[in-house]
């Protein structure tokens, strides 16, 4: 009878280890679906990154002294044509000149695919643009780096020279002058200059 006592016993013993181990399982089971369903919902996040590097320019508008120099060019070669003599030249440009610097142009396209509980989703694209002026390091100041120079459009020009009264003269004032500029023959103006 003792030992049926101490068995019962046993038995009711194994019984509790064997229902406290299912509910150890069934909480272990839990908290593990819970951090699967979290990282699962974190994971449809997905983010894809394309990184794209180009040279490419950078506009800036700059006065510049080279229209001044077109005139004063024209003013020295007009004065040696015969018959021309003192010659003064104004020439008008639609805009100033153009100083193209370089730059490098970094492109970042992020996409990204979010998902619901429902089981919708939704693709959102970023773009980032970002640009570095390309600098050189000349007697210890950095100075932008130059592509080209992009050159006004001439829209008209007015030239005053001492022997214009004469019809070959102010013909071949205008001749030079379009060959130069390569402007329209009616957008050059030639006047005799006066004797002040």
């Amino acid at each position: 009878m003792l030992k049926d006592f101490f068995k019962g016993n046993e038995e009711n013993k194994d019984k509790k280890k064997q229902l406290e181990n299912i509910v150890v399982f069934i909480i272990i089971l839990i908290v593990t679906v819970l951090i699967i369903n979290s990282m699962w919902s974190e994971n449809k996040k997905e983010e894809n990154t394309n990184t794209v590097d180009s040279s490419k320019v950078l506009a800036q508008t700059t006065s510049n002294n080279q229209e001044d120099d077109l005139e004063e060019r024209l003013e020295e070669i007009l004065s040696t044509i015969s018959g021309v003599g003192k010659v003064k030249v104004l020439i008008k440009y639609s805009e100033s000149s153009t100083v193209v610097a370089m730059y490098n142009e970094t492109i970042s396209e992020s996409t990204t695919k979010e998902s619901d509980g429902d089981g919708g989703s939704k693709d959102v694209k970023e773009t980032e643009n970002k640009k570095e002026i390309v600098y050189t390091d000349e007697d210890g100041s950095n100075k932008p780096i130059t592509e080209k120079i992009v050159m006004p459009v001439i829209e008209g020009a007015i030239i005053t020279a001492q022997g214009a009264g004469d019809v070959n003269v102010k013909s071949s004032i205008v001749s030079a002058v379009e060959a130069i500029t390569g402007i329209a023959v009616h957008k050059i103006q030639v006047f005799e200059m006066g004797t002040n």
